[in-house]
């Protein structure tokens, strides 16, 4: 059944009551994506997941996940998300490296942002490297949907911020991609304090170890990668204001362009506001 183009091109609801029975229904079926945050965080991921695992073979499956999800009261929004993603890693574990790699490449591929979002936190072995785990998310890092683009990072934050000097140097080529989107997720993904996550302290205390990549950032010519640098600095002049102010005194004096002035506007809005608190 071909969805139609006025469901397809349409903007989204401002208001999860005011969606649209058809378009939740769509939503809920994986069959079409979300178009903004309201429709995003409405999906029901039990239905969701109902409809999409029989369709990969996994009906079997079904009754362990929804349990669990019921158990944690995990039916929508990165909750859900982070949890199917875990449960059908675990669920898989009995099952062939070959069987593993399939499921991975569906969730992975659907046209559901949604299931994207599942395969972005799946691949969690222990046993991977650092640089192979940011291979695995580097194509939903680069991904055309917000969702999956914000999840990507969301992932595998907790273990960029457990070595920090190596994420760096790692992220450091991300920040050289031709990819607006690579490149923003080279900063974005080790924000100090950041959005839904949990800060990462030693960034907040040493932003200058992350100075490889912002450097690599000031001008950079989009406004996407340019909020990102900005909110990281306004992140950290929240327990070192010295030194941002210092960073943006050195690219004022470097990069006089509309870019490095956009980005030091918004590395300096809370000390402008006199909101600091150490």
């Amino acid at each position: 059944m071909v969805v139609r183009e006025d469901i397809l091109n349409r903007k989204g609801a401002r208001k999860a009551s005011e969606i649209p029975e058809e378009v939740f229904k769509l939503l809920n079926q994986g069959r079409i994506e979300s178009v903004n945050l309201t429709e995003w965080l409405a999906v029901n991921h039990i239905s969701l997941i109902k409809h999409i695992l029989p369709s990969m073979g996994l009906e079997e499956k079904l009754e362990i996940i929804i349990s669990e999800i019921e158990k944690q009261n995990a039916e929508s929004g990165m909750k859900a998300i982070r949890l199917i993603g875990e449960l059908l890693d675990q669920v898989m574990l009995e099952e062939s490296t070959n069987e593993k790699e399939m499921l991975t490449e569906k969730c992975a591929n659907h046209v559901s942002d949604s299931v994207r979002c599942w395969a972005a936190f799946m691949n969690k072995s222990r046993n991977i490297s650092l640089e192979a785990k940011l291979s695995y998310i580097q194509p939903f890092a680069a991904e055309h949907h917000f969702g999956v683009r914000e999840i990507a990072w969301m992932s595998i934050r907790e273990d960029l911020s457990q070595d920090i000097e190596k994420s760096v140097e790692l992220l450091t080529e991300w920040a050289k991609s031709e990819n607006e989107n690579i490149r923003r997720f080279s900063i974005e993904a080790i924000r100090p304090r950041g959005v839904w996550t949990k800060h990462i302290e030693i960034l907040k205390q040493e932003p200058y170890k992350a100075q490889s990549i912002l450097n690599l950032l000031k001008s950079d010519p989009s406004k996407y990668v340019q909020d990102s640098v900005g909110n990281w600095l306004n992140d950290a002049s929240k327990t070192q204001p010295e030194w941002v102010l210092s960073l943006c005194e050195d690219w004022e004096k470097a990069s006089n362009t509309n870019a490095t002035e956009r980005i030091i506007k918004k590395a300096k809005r809370t000390m402008m506001k006199g909101e600091i608190n150490r």
